[in-house]
């Protein structure tokens, strides 16, 4: 079992801090897994078996306590006196009504919770209202490439080869590599999140008449296939539902974009708003998307699909999200940086490329850093190893050693 690391650091940091902590991520990105290594980690503290309750709500044994009256006393039972309680809660939003329970919990004395789910409305609604101010969010997403060389004693290119093709869901990356079994683990995800997290999400949204029901499910599929084979590029809600009707859809756009947040929010796909660098402001029009795991995203589309510069390009932006940046497509004047990186301390802008050798390739992949006049620092990130080196300030890195810094 590989430690995640950062992640279990983060919830070491807030230990015993007076706020919810709220893990969230994908289906099977690993979050019941840190849980419980967090959990290990108490118990090697010197806290208690007695301290902690934990409970698993995709476990058949916990169904009763799915009614939030009944979790809220089965939990209030046990708290111990004079100590304090650590209360794991996973995959939370299985309760109908559980803000209600962590907020009756929460202003409990000697209570330290911990609640993960795998659908972002469960932060909407009811619990932000209830919680504001009193939660952290720690957003997990599948191992990332140094993670994954644990699983393997391969060599770093045919480990990266793996990767980019299965993707790195902790499971997949320890199974036996057959791709019939990879592929069939993928579907059971696929369909578990497309079906059993929209089902969660619309009982949460039954008292809300300002949300549409998401009951089409081939609908759903098409577009996150249709998004899948567009990462990279830029995309509106107008161009989804004209691709939509041109296949014999009759469909609004008020429909394709519910459908679309459904994406979203059950952390399939993520949007990356295009930033205007001279203006230093965000654009609204034309999002882009990424896909949480490339082993999805193949096993989604036809073979034929598939394209090595925009498989990296949605690499590096997952991996520029781990290391703790905000992530937004550069826009500046006629040309396009792929991302500007944002942290307190300032913007980096990176390019991505599979192979800069061509020449043609290099010049437009330098034209847009040299474009901007400011001192932030700019990268290109590429797989080819002849053209790494430092070009008036712009450094040109090999994918893999940034990948394993």
């Amino acid at each position: 079992m590989v430690i995640r690391k950062e992640y279990l650091e983060e919830l070491i940091k807030w230990k015993d801090e007076n706020v919810i902590k709220v893990v969230t991520g994908i289906r099977r990105c690993g979050k019941s897994t840190l849980l419980t290594q967090y959990q290990d980690y108490l118990l090697k503290s010197g806290i208690g078996d007695n301290q902690i309750i934990s409970i698993n709500f995709e476990e058949l044994e916990y169904e009763e306590l799915c009614d939030y009256k009944k979790l809220y006393a089965y939990i209030k039972e046990r708290l111990q006196d004079e100590k304090t309680t650590y209360i794991f809660l996973d995959e939370i939003q299985k309760v109908p009504n559980f803000e209600k329970a962590v907020d009756s919990l929460y202003v409990k004395p000697d209570t330290d919770i911990y609640i993960t789910g795998s659908n972002a409305y469960m932060l909407s609604g009811d619990l932000a209202t209830l919680l504001t101010g009193r939660y952290v969010e720690i957003s997990m997403l599948p191992l990332s490439f140094k993670e994954y060389m644990q699983f393997t004693d391969k060599d770093r290119e045919s480990a990266f080869a793996d990767y980019i093709r299965y993707g790195g869901l902790p499971f997949v990356a320890a199974m036996e590599r057959a791709d019939d079994k990879i592929d069939t683990y993928l579907e059971g995800i696929y369909n578990t999140v497309i079906v059993r997290d929209i089902e969660d999400r619309q009982k949460r949204q039954e008292s809300d008449p300002d949300k549409r029901k998401i009951n089409d499910i081939a609908l759903l599929k098409t577009i996150a296939r249709y998004l899948a084979g567009t990462i990279g590029s830029p995309v509106s809600v107008r161009g989804i539902t004209n691709y939509l009707i041109s296949a014999g859809r009759k469909i609004s756009p008020n429909t394709v974009s519910d459908y679309l947040e459904a994406l979203t929010e059950s952390f399939i796909f993520y949007p990356a708003e295009r930033f205007d660098i001279v203006g230093k402001q965000v654009l609204k029009a034309n999002k882009k998307y990424y896909m949480v795991d490339l082993g999805l995203r193949n096993h989604i589309l036809p073979r034929k699909s598939y394209d090595l510069g925009f498989s990296v390009e949605n690499m590096v932006y997952f991996e520029l999200l781990r290391r703790g940046y905000k992530v937004s497509v550069g826009k500046h004047q006629d040309t396009e940086v792929d991302f500007v990186a944002q942290k307190q301390s300032g913007l980096v802008y990176v390019q991505v490329t599979a192979d800069m050798t061509a020449k043609a390739t290099f010049d437009r992949e330098m034209k847009a850093l040299y474009s901007i006049r400011d001192n932030y620092e700019k990268i290109v990130l590429t797989l080819d190893k002849l053209t790494i080196g430092n070009y008036d300030g712009i450094k040109v890195i090999n994918l893999l050693d940034w990948l394993m810094e």
